[in-house]
C-alpha cells in the first residue's frame, strides 16, 4: 500500500511538472562530472531553469524524469538523481521548461534607444560551481612512505667480539590509488649479521619481518574490507590477521568479521596452518566535548585444525570527563586444559579435561587526569598471566599453567612550574606470590629547555631498581641543541651505572657517554648518527649506529 501511495504520488508530481513544461522546446545539457550523490550537467544558459525542475533523458524517444535540480549558476546545474542508472560524463539530459517571464503589475513603456546610444553588453559568466566541482574530486590520491637503511656496529674488547648488523626498512601509504576506492599500506624490515648470513638462508623470516601489508577497499561509504597482513586497531592486542577483514558500519556501531591465520611464533613468517577467525562489535559515540569507545570480540585460533585458544576480548575507552581519560582492556580464555596429576600410582597417570568457562587471563586499566596546562598525573593497574596456546606449547604447558600471574601498578606525575622547566615522576611495582620480594622502579627527571645565552636544553634524570636478584641507581645528564637551525641538530648524554646482584653480591659500575647527530640534508633526505661508549672497569664497549633515511 505504501509502495503504491509513493507511485501514485511520483506521477502526481510528474504530471504536474510535465503539464508546466509540455508545450516549450526542450533545451539540451550534457553531464560534466558525477559524485556519489550528485550530477553536474552544463547549458549554455540556465536563464530558464529554477530550483527543484525536473531534467529527462531521452528512451526509446520518450522523455524520461531522471533528476531534480538543486543548486544552479549561469550555465550549470547541480541535481539529484531521480532514477537508478548510473550517469557519466558526456550523458545528454534535457530540460523542458517555458521561459520565465517575470510580470510587473505597473509596466512602464520603455523608449526606443536614440540612434548612436549604447546598449547593454552580454558578458560571459565564469562557471564557478562547474570548476569547483571538477576541482574537488570525491577521493584524492595521497601517497606517503619512508625509506632506510641503518648499520649498527659493536667494537669492543670483550670475549663476545665485534659485530655488525644492517637493517633496511621500507613504510608506505597509499591512500585512493589514482583516486580510486583501493589503499594500501606497509610496513616492511629486513635485517642481518655479516656473520650470520646461514640464518638467512636457512629461513628468509630470521630477517624479513613483515609488521604491516595490507590493501583495503571501500565498498561504500559505510563498508571497507581488508586484505593482507594487519593489526586492526580496535583490536590491538591481539596482534596481527593474514588474511580477510571486513568492517560495516552503521550509525554509531561498526562491525567486524576476521578469518586467516596468525603469523608463526618462531620467525614472525606466515603459517597456514595457525588458522584463526572471529567476530567483533565497536561502538563509538561523542557527547559533547567527550568521546566514548568500546569493541567486544570473540576470536578461535587454531593449529592444524585444532582449537589452539579460544578467548574473548573487551575493551573501553571514554573522556566523558573532563580533563579525565580512561582506557581499560580485558581478556577471558573461553578454552582450557584442567590437568591432574595423579601421583598415588606407580606411574604418574595425568588426565586431561577441556573446561570452556569463562576464566579472565589478562586486565589492563589506566586513569590520567590532567588538573591544569601545567600538572596532570597518571595511574594503571595490570594483571597478566602467560597466553597459553595449548597445541603450540603442549610440550611444555604444565610449566606455563603453573605460572603465577604477575600484577602491577604504575603511577606517573608530571609538572611544569615554569614555562620552561618540566618535571616528573613515575614509579612501578609488580609482584608474584613466589616472589621473594616484589619489583619496584622510581624514575624522576627534571628538564630546562634553552638555557639563557647557550641556548642548550638539558635534563637530569634519576633511576632506582629494586628487584629479586638486583639493586640499582642510574643517574644521567643530557645536553642538546640545533647546531644550525632547522639543518642540524646534536646531543650529548652521560650516565653512571651502579647495579649489585642480589645472589652474588657482585657490584658492577659502568659509566656511559652518548653523542648523537641530526642532519637534515634536503627536506626528504636526512642522517642520523650516533654512538654510545660504556666502561666498566675491564672493557670498553663502543656502539655505533648510523641511519640514512628518504621520505616521500
Amino acid at each position: 500500500m505504501r509502495q503504491l501511495l509513493f507511485v501514485f504520488i511520483f506521477f502526481v508530481l510528474t504530471a504536474s511538472v510535465l503539464k508546466g513544461q509540455g508545450n516549450a522546446e526542450p533545451v539540451d545539457g550534457v553531464v560534466s562530472y558525477v559524485t556519489s550523490q550528485n550530477v553536474y550537467v552544463k547549458f549554455k544558459t540556465t536563464e530558464n531553469i529554477s530550483e527543484g525542475d525536473t531534467l529527462y533523458l531521452m528512451v526509446d524517444g520518450k522523455y524520461q524524469p531522471a533528476l531534480k535540480v538543486k543548486n544552479l549558476s549561469s550555465i550549470s546545474c547541480v541535481c539529484i538523481p531521480l532514477i537508478s542508472k548510473k550517469f557519466t560524463t558526456n550523458d545528454h539530459v534535457f530540460s523542458n521548461t517555458k521561459p520565465k517571464i517575470k510580470q510587473d503589475k505597473n509596466p512602464e513603456i520603455q523608449p526606443e534607444p536614440k540612434p548612436g546610444t549604447t546598449t547593454d553588453v552580454i558578458v560571459p559568466v565564469k562557471d564557478s560551481l562547474q570548476n569547483s566541482a571538477a576541482a574537488t574530486p570525491l577521493r584524492k590520491e595521497m601517497i606517503s612512505g619512508r625509506v632506510s637503511v641503518a648499520n649498527y656496529t659493536n667494537i669492543t674488547g670483550a670475549p663476545s667480539g665485534n659485530s655488525l648488523r644492517m637493517r633496511y626498512t621500507f613504510s608506505l601509504n597509499a591512500k585512493n590509488i589514482a583516486d580510486s576506492r583501493l589503499s594500501a599500506e606497509s610496513y616492511i624490515s629486513f635485517s642481518h649479521k655479516s656473520d650470520h648470513w646461514d640464518e638467512i638462508k636457512e629461513s628468509v623470516f630470521n630477517g624479513l619481518k613483515i609488521y604491516n601489508l595490507s590493501v583495503n577497499y571501500e565498498i561504500s561509504k559505510n563498508a571497507r574490507v581488508y586484505a593482507g597482513r594487519k593489526i586492526n586497531p580496535k583490536l590491538s592486542n591481539m596482534g596481527a590477521v593474514d588474511g580477510i577483514q571486513f568492517e560495516l558500519k552503521t550509525h554509531a556501531f561498526t562491525t567486524g568479521l576476521l578469518a586467516g591465520s596468525r603469523p608463526d611464533y618462531s620467525d614472525y613468517g606466515f603459517n597456514t596452518s595457525l588458522f584463526q577467525y572471529g567476530a567483533y562489535i565497536n561502538h563509538e559515540q561523542t557527547y559533547g566535548k567527550g568521546i566514548v569507545q568500546s569493541t567486544l570480540a570473540f576470536v578461535e585460533q587454531k593449529n592444524s585444525g585444532i582449537t589452539d585458544r579460544r578467548f574473548a576480548y573487551l575493551q573501553h575507552s571514554n573522556t566523558l570527563i573532563k580533563n579525565l581519560s580512561f582506557f581499560g582492556s580485558t581478556e577471558f580464555d573461553l578454552y582450557r586444559y584442567d590437568i591432574k596429576i595423579d601421583s598415588s600410582q606407580a606411574v604418574s597417570d595425568t588426565t586431561t579435561k577441556t573446561n570452556s568457562a569463562p576464566k579472565l587471563s589478562n586486565i589492563y586499566l589506566s586513569l590520567r587526569y590532567r588538573f591544569s596546562s601545567k600538572i596532570s598525573t597518571s595511574l594503571s593497574y595490570s594483571s597478566r598471566k602467560n597466553i597459553i596456546y595449548y597445541e603450540t606449547y603442549k610440550s611444555f604447558i604444565d610449566q606455563l599453567l603453573e605460572t603465577e600471574t604477575q600484577q602491577g601498578y604504575m603511577l606517573q606525575v608530571n609538572y611544569r612550574p615554569l614555562k620552561k622547566l618540566s618535571v616528573g615522576a613515575n614509579g612501578g611495582y609488580r609482584f608474584r606470590k613466589s616472589d621473594p620480594k616484589a619489583s619496584k622502579n622510581l624514575y624522576a627527571y627534571a628538564t630546562y629547555s634553552q638555557i639563557p645565552f647557550i641556548d642548550v636544553s638539558a635534563t637530569l634524570s634519576a633511576t632506582i631498581l629494586a628487584t629479586s636478584y638486583l639493586n640499582g641507581n642510574i643517574f644521567g645528564l643530557s645536553l642538546s641543541r640545533d647546531l644550525i637551525r632547522g639543518k642540524l641538530s646534536g646531543g650529548f648524554t652521560y650516565r653512571f651505572i651502579d647495579y649489585k646482584y642480589a645472589n652474588s653480591g657482585y657490584n658492577q659500575m659502568q659509566h656511559t657517554g652518548e653523542v648523537s647527530l641530526n642532519w637534515k640534508i634536503l627536506k626528504k633526505l636526512s642522517c642520523a648518527f650516533y654512538y654510545e661508549g660504556t666502561y666498566d672497569n675491564r672493557y670498553l664497549l663502543n656502539r655505533i649506529y648510523l641511519q640514512l633515511t628518504k621520505s616521500f
